[in-house]
């Protein structure tokens, strides 16, 4: 059942709403001429109206109290969270992708982004221009950071209101469905964030439409969504829907599904087993495979494995360990979540099995925590060095390369894209962008800008350092996150960025790496030198890694499988800006004396 308003062509428009515990409901047109029009009550609580009207129309929803309230499905809300709804002919798009394709999940390079810092101008438009620098360093799927409409102009996104409407300080509708269109002109897939756990706490009337929420659970930001409890088959229809909405209106080409920890369902069929579905008979139809990844901080393999073996049959899921390993390997870092990482051997089991907790204690917890991957693919595990929360959530909001010196940032580069795993860059990352990338809101009520700033000061108690706190509410903080894409073309930044060009062509062409496959993987460690070891082969191609996360240079004895080995990577060679290496250009197992720069990786290849 599709709700909202749909423009069917001809100057003809239907709405239909979700209201089950309403007498009386209308539809409230109050430009270009005020007009109200009532609507008829169906089964199970839906309203439904026909009538003639054409797109740009503002309405709202006016309910038997006489209360006027935004579509909770509406399309854009060219005036913000409060105000009237506007129609929208998406049947009117002139789509230039016919011959798309897609990119296959294990082939993709993601890119994550926020609309709003990405470029100066911090719009739809202004990202289009940016394509082909993002084309030409091998990125070929770009993950935007939620852009549902939130109270404001500036938001990271996850106080959205409105699902279905794109934030209007970013653009309209037409202008994010050029993005995509010139993104897959481009070779680029889009992803797009979505929050299916809470909606935001201003502007957000959809509980006066009806039941979209039970107490029956908590979250983070209060009752959570009604996904099992009585009507909860008007909320599951209003999300499912909306899953397809973005595919269908705006060929989206996945979507990420945000903290889905938060998503409470204990009914027979999962809302995430049945979106799975929905999204799986829509790829069918159209021919093209879509995708959905979740975000999950249970470990669970169940979010990904096959329907028919009691899964939801989601396609990926992202991997939090194998950040928080890499993170404490290379930071030394120990506060907050951090307290449960910090081993060479718990990244080399990230890199082998996935899930470094998977039934095991958890200190930071205190209980056992995740399961074990199993057969499950590489392919379907997204991994990072950083991402928006974990730079955001510190309370300066430093990047990686903020926290470590440059040859450890090559070196992080080297770990994420030798991994078997499809790897996720946050932007400005690829080049060690300096600016940080702070938390930062504009909400309009000043109890909730009071609230916000109480509790970030909270949240940033586990990862306390020195300097000012930029107060969320700020301009200051939006204007510093925004990108300098100047420094991509200086210096060290240029090299960091030939660096993960390179890695990425290598993850392109060499078979070894590009199957994601973890069963033809071998992973050693040392331990007391901080040493890691990456074997992958697939058939006669294979790829030996060895990774130096000490800050000593390490001797090695007796490392290599068998066989010639060519050096084709060595972060610590005077191309990439590192002091010059000691170790050959090639290698049988005959030479058993290596030496590795400390923070250095290389690749031999057989």
């Amino acid at each position: 059942m599709k709700v909202g308003s749909q423009y069917l062509g001809n100057g003809v428009c239907e709405f239909t709403l979700w209201s089950p515990l309403k007498e009386k409901v209308a539809v409230h047109l109050v430009s270009p001429e005020e007009k109200l029009l009532p609507m008829n009550k169906q089964e199970q609580g839906y309203w439904y109206l026909k009538a003639e009207i054409e797109p740009g129309t503002l309405y709202y929803y006016q309910l038997e109290d006489g209360a006027d309230r935004p579509d909770p499905a509406s399309h854009f809300q060219p005036q913000g969270v409060h105000q009237a709804s506007e129609i929208i002919a998406h049947n009117n798009t002139n789509w230039q992708d016919s011959q798309w394709a897609g990119i296959p999940l294990e082939e993709m390079i993601i890119y994550e982004m926020h609309v709003g810092t990405f470029t100066p101008e911090g719009t739809f438009k202004a990202i289009m221009p940016r394509l082909s620098d993002l084309a030409e360093l091998g990125v070929n799927a770009i993950e935007i950071m939620p852009v549902a409409q939130f109270s404001g102009d500036r938001n990271w996104g996850y106080d959205g209101v409105y699902p279905y409407a794109v934030q209007n300080s970013y653009g309209r509708p037409e202008d994010l469905k050029q993005l995509v269109d010139a993104a897959h002109q481009q070779g680029i897939a889009i992803i797009l964030d979505v929050v299916y756990n809470h909606f935001g706490p201003e502007g957000n009337y959809i509980a006066t439409h009806a039941p979209y929420f039970t107490d029956t659970y908590q979250t983070p930001w209060g009752d959570a969504i009604n996904f099992d409890d009585a009507y909860s088959y008007g909320a599951r229809n209003y999300f499912v829907e909306n899953a397809l909405y973005w595919l269908e209106n705006y060929h989206i080409d996945g979507l990420r599904l945000d903290a889905i920890q938060a998503i409470y369902d204990s009914s027979a069929k999962h809302i995430l087993q049945e979106m799975a579905e929905k999204v799986e008979e829509f790829s069918q139809q159209v021919g093209r495979k879509f995708c959905l990844i979740a975000e999950s901080d249970l470990n669970d393999v169940r979010v990904i494995c096959p329907q028919e073996l009691g899964g939801y049959g989601i396609d990926a899921q992202w991997s939090d360990d194998f950040h928080h390993s890499l993170r404490t390997v290379l930071t030394k870092e120990s506060g907050g979540y951090y307290a449960d990482f910090g081993s060479c051997q718990q990244l080399a089991k990230a890199y082998q099995n996935t899930f470094v907790y998977d039934w095991q204690y958890s200190p930071f917890r205190k209980r056992y925590h995740g399961n074990v991957t199993g057969d499950r693919q590489g392919h379907q595990f997204v991994v990072c060095i950083q991402n928006h929360d974990q730079i955001g959530n510190r309370m300066l909001g430093e990047r990686i390369s903020d926290l470590i010196d440059f040859e450890a940032t090559k070196l992080a580069a080297g770990a994420l894209l030798l991994s078997p795993y499809i790897p996720l860059l946050f932007m400005g990352q690829e080049y060690g962008e300096e600016s940080p990338f702070l938390y930062f809101v504009s909400h309009e009520d000043p109890d909730l800008v009071a609230a916000v700033r109480e509790g970030r000061k909270k949240e940033f108690t586990d990862f306390h350092v020195e300097g000012d706190y930029i107060d969320p509410q700020s301009i200051e903080a939006f204007e510093t996150s925004k990108l300098h894409w100047q420094q991509k073309n200086e210096g060290k930044h240029l090299i960091l960025w030939q660096l993960y060009q390179k890695l990425i062509a290598m993850r392109r062409t060499i078979p070894a790496l590009k199957k994601l496959d973890k069963q033809n993987l071998e992973v050693t460690v040392k331990e007391s030198d901080r040493i890691i070891t990456l074997h992958r082969w697939q058939d006669d191609s294979q790829i030996f890694s060895i990774l130096n996360f000490d800050d000593r240079d390490i001797k090695l004895e007796n490392i290599f499988p068998v066989g010639k080995w060519q050096k084709i990577l060595d972060s610590a060679e005077p191309k990439w800006m590192g002091n010059g290496s000691d170790l050959p250009e090639k290698i049988d197992t005959e030479e058993q004396q290596l030496s590795i720069k400390s923070h250095s990786f290389v690749v031999y290849q057989q």
